[in-house]
């Protein structure tokens, strides 16, 4: 079993499947195997949907985008109404220190994608950025926006 994280507690569907264990994903509807990653981006989804009202139909996860001319995925992609993408969250596992380089990856993809917040977490520390595109600036919350903010923004 995973190590808890700063998370609310989640009953998620899990099983062993050819000797892999495997977590079921509420958004793209299937078994995947349980890695330490997975195990954090499992928890910010139901994280989202659960506590910032997120449906999850409005959730994208590891979609594909092109930067620079390479292809990368998101982990987790929060779209509103309108389905235009507002918040980009990069996950890591548990024990990789969340640094500048990780707030950068999530900024590479958001060349693409323009989205107004940025998230990042390892299950256990967790940094959202509003992002000024007019100033070009961006300023860390002290909290993660509810689904209804985030359309706002």
């Amino acid at each position: 079993m995973m190590h808890p994280l700063n998370f609310p507690t989640y009953d998620f569907k899990m099983r062993t499947h050819q000797g892999a264990q495997q977590v079921w994903d509420m958004v793209r509807k299937r078994w995947l195997v349980l890695t330490p990653e997975e195990w954090v981006r499992q928890h910010l989804i139901h994280y989202l949907h659960f506590e910032k009202q997120v449906p999850l139909t409005l959730m994208g996860v590891e979609k594909k985008l092109v930067v620079h001319g390479m292809t990368k995925r998101t982990d987790v992609v929060v779209y509103n109404k309108s389905g235009q993408p507002i918040l980009i969250c990069e996950c890591k596992e548990q024990g990789v220190k969340l640094a500048q380089n990780t707030m950068d990856q999530a900024a590479r993809y958001n060349i693409a994608l323009q989205v107004p917040l940025l998230l990042i977490t390892n299950g256990m520390q967790h940094f959202c950025a509003r992002i000024d595109f007019e100033n070009k600036s961006s300023a860390f919350l002290n909290h993660i926006p509810d689904f209804e903010q985030m359309s706002l923004m």
